[in-house]
């Protein structure tokens, strides 16, 4: 009897990777490749959509070889992928129109002045659960359309096509130019600003308001159907899920009970809670999203809070100041001094996300003295993803009313032991680490499975689920509370740095 395999693409912010899991739950094989971020201006983040296509396809290729698993072991594949980067291409030849706007791009800063001049933001934010930020994708295609003028004639004659970066693999996975399905699913629906959270359907307003030609856009799916087969490289495979990448995660550690959270490290850090089939507005600036929906099922909703920086600030200390080779080194570095020597490390490079939602801040280092060293700096660096994430939970205990008695995490930085600890002293509860930490990867291959039947039910998967490490605080109370206010102080300091 031939291996049943679920394969998963992982498209994220800086590389893609292809897995295989076994019904169990544990990696067959992997591959990973980095594609290159592209900096035209201060504040721009671009992709080329058709390198993260050719990086697609040499994954798929070389997870395939190395693994020595063929494509009759595979029963069907799973996507997920970085949420609100923007693209646009040609319906006819399949080609992309501009690069990808990257969802950390700020460029769109001036846009949503222009619709909260209008008066818009408190509407709009009831219909989609977001605030009106650069973040999300629909103001960075209305940007397009008003910006590269091709765009919105091709638009406009129903020949240029939209999605997110799932639905630009899908397309292409399943025939592109040649009969490829033009899909996406609620999760990453729900992150373009333009998806009623209660219909799941497009809205015509929005759509007015951000002058966005309806046949642009992809069809509406859930997150566990199977979407279409699979031409080359992996011919006549069912693509049967798809989520955004922190929905998968959160899926992937088998949060499916309102109350239950995770919080992902990787380029960004995003902290989820599941809130059932209840849409909870948010008072303490997070936002309501969509987590995921099973086939027909209703949708279950979840609040999150983005942070833009934490695994992005160590690559920009490895590649823009070399104070590392490699982004592992950070953990040797940071170790060779106590503290952060009284610095504190507040990486608004792209303005502060949750729970801020300030366009206009800009990073800074504070408390600099003579004193500081470069493993001051590392060391700073960690605990800024600690501390924001700190602010997160703050945010999230507010809102949900429920204070977490632990936090699972996963993501590439969960393995920086020393933050974990860390992150276990600024919170005061446990951090749980689970035996799986590719937990992104996982969430879209649990999708896909259900919906071909490898598993019955989502409550199936709580059993695959398994602790690896826990970190319990250790820190003072007293001192995480000063340290945790001169942290608010620091964040203060990057308010309103761009001038109008």
């Amino acid at each position: 009897m031939p291996a049943r395999y679920l394969a998963a693409i992982d498209q994220g912010t800086t590389s893609t990777r292809f897995m295989v899991f076994d019904h169990a739950g544990r990696i067959v094989t992997t591959a990973q490749e980095e594609h290159r971020q592209i900096y035209l201006r201060p504040g721009w983040v671009e992709h080329d959509p058709q390198e993260i296509w050719r990086c697609v396809r040499a994954v798929i290729a070389a997870g395939l070889q190395h693994g020595r698993v063929t494509l009759h072991d595979i029963v069907a594949l799973g996507v997920t992928n970085q949420r609100e980067t923007t693209v646009v291409w040609d319906r006819k030849t399949g080609e992309p129109l501009c690069n990808a706007i990257v969802w950390q791009d700020t460029r769109t800063h001036d846009l949503c002045k222009r619709f909260a001049a209008q008066g818009v933001e408190s509407w709009l934010r009831a219909r989609v659960g977001l605030p009106l930020a650069t973040y999300f994708s629909g103001p960075k295609l209305t940007w397009i359309l008003e910006n590269i003028p091709e765009v919105r004639v091709k638009a406009e004659r129903g020949d240029a096509l939209f999605g997110t970066i799932d639905t630009w693999l899908i397309w292409n996975l399943t025939g592109g130019a040649r009969g490829g399905i033009h899909v996406t699913d609620v999760t990453n629906a729900s992150r373009t600003m333009l998806m009623d959270l209660r219909t799941l359907e497009w809205d015509e307003e929005l759509l007015r308001l951000f002058d966005i030609p309806r046949a642009m856009l992809p069809e509406i799916l859930s997150s566990s159907e199977t979407y279409g087969l699979c031409g080359p490289p992996l011919t006549n495979i069912p693509i049967a899920g798809n989520l955004g990448d922190q929905q998968a995660a959160l899926f992937g550690q088998t949060c499916f009970a309102p109350g239950e959270a995770k919080n992902t490290y990787g380029t960004g850090c995003f902290m989820l809670m599941n809130t059932g089939q209840t849409i909870v507005p948010s008072s303490a600036g997070l936002l309501t999203t969509v987590a995921y929906q099973l086939g027909r099922t209703p949708p279950v909703y979840a609040l999150e809070g983005s942070i833009a920086m934490a695994g992005a600030l160590v690559q920009w200390l490895r590649d823009n100041l070399g104070l590392i080779e490699k982004s592992s080194d950070i953990e040797t570095l940071a170790r060779t001094v106590s503290d952060s020597g009284g610095i504190f490390f507040v990486p608004a490079f792209a303005g502060l996300f949750a729970p801020y939602w300030k366009n206009d801040a800009r990073g800074v280092i504070v408390g600099l003295t003579g004193y500081v060293t470069k493993g001051h700096i590392a060391r700073a660096v960690l605990e800024a993803t600690a501390w924001q994430t700190c602010e997160v939970l703050e945010a999230m205990n507010v809102d949900a009313g429920l204070p977490l008695k632990a936090m699972n995490v996963d993501g590439g930085m969960v393995n920086n032991e020393l933050l974990m600890q860390f992150q276990a002293d600024v919170l005061g509860v446990p951090v749980i680490r689970p035996t799986c930490t590719e937990t992104t990867a996982l969430g879209a291959a649990y999708a896909a499975g259900l919906a071909v039947g490898v598993w019955k039910t989502a409550e199936d998967l709580r059993v695959q689920w398994g602790k690896d490490k826990e970190w319990t605080p250790q820190m003072d109370p007293m001192v995480r509370g000063k340290r945790y206010r001169d942290w608010k102080r620091a964040v203060a300091r990057t308010f309103a740095w761009i001038e109008e």
